[in-house]
């Protein structure tokens, strides 16, 4: 099983690879988004060392490092959906590799993208914003990966039910960017209506930038195991919805 999870998500890195515009818009577009941004709101880039009138009205690296994670769920459920249509899916699972094995290749390539992501985000910012970034990047990156992983289960229902690979992009934009917007990144949850609030505790992106912001401050995983908690509820019900109603042809 690993053996063919290994050959099989190296065939799905060197298609991803191929498309240099799916590269850029993955990794490169949150990288720029975040260096422009930072330098427009000043120094600090979110850092809670950074005079207060300096720091900008959100954390520009949280919000690049969830932008990752949208892009990584997008390509996942853009890459189902033309795999579906073209009966790749369909042959795929006419081969002695298990279901978990072909759809865990996907989860697997999308977190190691979000990893290098979050590399290329540490990089520019010790390069552009040196001694901004006072994180502990290890409990970060454990943070991005569980949201991530949460979104992706997400992403999955939504590219079982998306028709076809034409509406995959917009389906998933339509869906996931408005769940960032109600996340709390941009202005806190207190200031939603109730209603909203209530149905913004249900989105992995709420607790995903909360978990973030958590890391971020230095309250860490022990202050946020609600958010961690609904994390891994989140991807346990449309894990198990997804198994449901996943189709393969």
């Amino acid at each position: 099983m690993l053996n063919g999870l290994w050959k099989l998500t190296w065939v799905e890195i060197k298609v991803f690879v191929r498309e240099p515009m799916g590269v850029v818009g993955s990794l490169g577009i949150p990288v720029i988004m975040f260096v422009v941004l930072g330098r427009l709101f000043g120094p600090g880039v979110g850092s809670v060392s950074a005079a207060a009138a300096a720091a900008p009205p959100f954390n520009v690296a949280i919000l690049a490092a969830i932008i990752i994670a949208i892009g990584a769920v997008l390509s996942l459920i853009s890459i189902i959906s033309i795999y579906r249509e073209g009966g790749i899916l369909k042959r795929l699972r006419a081969t002695p590799l298990s279901p978990l094995t072909i759809l865990g290749a996907h989860v697997v390539v999308k977190l190691l993208f979000t990893l290098l992501g979050m590399a290329l985000l540490v990089l520019a910012g010790r390069r552009f914003f040196p001694g901004a970034m006072q994180v502990n990047l290890i409990k970060f990156a454990a943070a991005l990966l569980l949201g991530t992983l949460s979104i992706l289960s997400l992403g999955f229902v939504l590219a079982s039910i998306v028709p076809t690979a034409r509406f995959a992009q917009p389906l998933g934009a339509a869906v996931l960017y408005p769940m960032l917007a109600v996340s709390g990144l941009f202005f806190p949850l207190e200031r939603l209506p109730p209603v909203v609030r209530i149905v913004a505790q249900a989105f992995p992106t709420t607790h995903a930038v909360s978990l973030m912001k958590g890391v971020w401050d230095g309250s860490g995983f022990a202050a946020h195991w609600g958010d961690v908690g609904a994390l891994i509820l989140i991807f346990a019900v449309c894990s198990a919805i997804s198994a449901k109603v996943f189709r393969w042809e």
